[in-house]
């Protein structure tokens, strides 16, 4: 399953403007911080991120193909904000959404979509972080 198209535009314009306020601070809201591939313009977008260790999980509520995706999927990072902590994510890839490496927490509603974007969080010299 996916969100229809109509309600991510819908989320775009109303609803992330106003997700923007929160997400950066309070989990399992987090921010996605990317460039875009053509563009070369700074994005951030708000996302439900599960940290399980060094392991990140966003359900891909949208699918796969939305621009963040392919965005962060391409550069082979991103960074992210979660409790107000800026984070270095590192070899994204979509995942299935029933694959046991997605994060403990992420389970749940992953069942209720086709896959997840899993990555490693890093710490700046790029050794693995333990975080919540």
């Amino acid at each position: 399953m996916k969100i229809p198209k109509t309600v991510a535009r819908i989320n775009k314009v109303v609803t992330n403007p106003i997700q923007r306020q929160w997400a950066p601070r309070i989990a399992p809201f987090a921010m996605v911080e990317h460039v875009g591939r053509k563009s070369g313009k700074q994005y951030s977008i708000p996302v439900l991120a599960w940290v399980d260790g060094d392991r990140l999980s966003i359900v891909l509520t949208y699918g796969r193909n939305t621009d963040w995706v392919r965005n962060v999927t391409a550069a082979g990072g991103f960074g992210l904000i979660r409790k107000s902590e800026h984070h270095k994510v590192v070899r994204p890839r979509i995942i299935p959404s029933d694959s046991p490496d997605v994060a403990r927490g992420a389970r749940v509603p992953a069942r209720f979509f086709d896959s997840v974007l899993t990555g490693t969080i890093v710490a700046d010299d790029g050794d693995p972080t333990t975080s919540d």
